[in-house]
């Protein structure tokens, strides 16, 4: 029995780390990151008089949730020490798969069977890594190729579904809030359900935090990674649904560089590359604030390239400001 509780304690010291932030007190950098999309809102509204119109902000909600949904999944990966590099071509497969398939199967069948094309494309990418202990860089890498391989494969031009429910999952409101706004939040409602209150969140923290131990304790450490990329290919998926709804035309080259915004707005919201630290509301944090920088130069008519400038120093800036809690950890 002591050799039980001493294993179930290394896995508690494992986590400790990892969970410090995500019940107790509030990081300062958190704080800042709140101030400065504050700071960014009173500027946008004082300079811009288009900026506060609710046809801008109903469009800066629908343009975030792409992103939203990815960095979602990109960030319960990063827990486990991984990344996911596949997951913008995840969302032109999935979308392009559902704007196909629901030309000709009932609309449920047709989204449900492009997510969970999504689901295994994730699947598969945590089984190379968690069986063969292959680095995530490199299998997600090759997926990324693959995966656009694939979507160039069911279509090498662009699919505009006609079929008007498909269309109002994207562009429809309910009240003042987007459909697809709502569907990000409970998402991201659920995912600090998994880690904040689940025995799998916990071991998704632990194996990012000291995979050893945790495997000590008894967690099955390769189908928790498995779980972790799965996840994310379920966000991809239903990613990829929603935007091919929003824009009413899926394109096999759209996603480009998705997997990079997803990335930012993790280590924006606290998340550490090395695996075991990030939070949900963070990440949420880092793209909103993403969101409403590109909606800003966008309504100053900022070209594309200086955005992602911007955007680079924002994370550079983001990684600094966060080793201070690296060290107090």
């Amino acid at each position: 029995m002591s050799e039980v509780k001493t294993v179930a304690d290394a896995q508690d010291d494992a986590g400790a780390a990892a969970r410090k932030g995500l019940g107790g007190r509030v990081p300062y950098t958190n704080l800042g990151l709140v101030a400065a999309a504050l700071v960014v809102i009173v500027v946008s509204g004082v300079t811009n008089d288009a900026f506060l119109t609710e046809g801008n902000l109903t469009n800066l909600l629908r343009q975030m949730v792409t992103t939203g949904l990815l960095s979602l999944g990109m960030l319960i990966v990063i827990l486990t020490g991984g990344i996911d590099l596949s997951v913008g071509s995840v969302v032109a497969l999935t979308g392009i798969l559902s704007a196909g398939l629901v030309e000709g199967l009932p609309l449920p069948v047709a989204i449900l069977a492009a997510i969970c094309v999504g689901v295994l494309c994730g699947t598969i990418n945590g089984t190379l890594i968690a069986r063969y202990s292959l680095a995530p860089f490199v299998v997600t890498l090759a997926a990324m190729t693959t995966f656009r391989g694939l979507t160039y494969v069911y279509s090498r031009t662009p699919i505009t579904p006609t079929t008007p429910d498909f269309l109002t999952l994207g562009a429809e409101n309910l009240g003042p809030v987007p459909i697809a706004t709502i569907i990000t939040l409970v998402l991201f409602a659920l995912g600090w359900v998994l880690i904040n209150r689940t025995p799998a969140g916990r071991a998704l923290l632990g194996i990012g935090g000291n995979r050893e131990a945790v495997r000590l304790a008894g967690v099955k450490v390769q189908r928790h990674i498995v779980l972790a990329y799965a996840l994310s290919g379920l966000c991809a998926g239903v990613a990829g649904v929603i935007l091919a709804s929003r824009v009413g035309i899926a394109q096999p080259s759209v996603g480009q560089g998705f997997e990079l915004d997803a990335i930012a707005a993790c280590v924006i919201g606290g998340a550490s590359l090395a695996g075991g630290r990030g939070t949900i509301g963070g990440t949420l944090a880092g793209v909103v604030l993403l969101g409403l920088i590109d909606n800003l130069l966008s309504l100053y008519d900022v070209q594309s390239y200086w955005q992602q400038v911007l955007k680079g120093l924002i994370i550079a800036v983001a990684i600094l400001a966060r080793r201070g809690e690296r060290q107090e950890t």
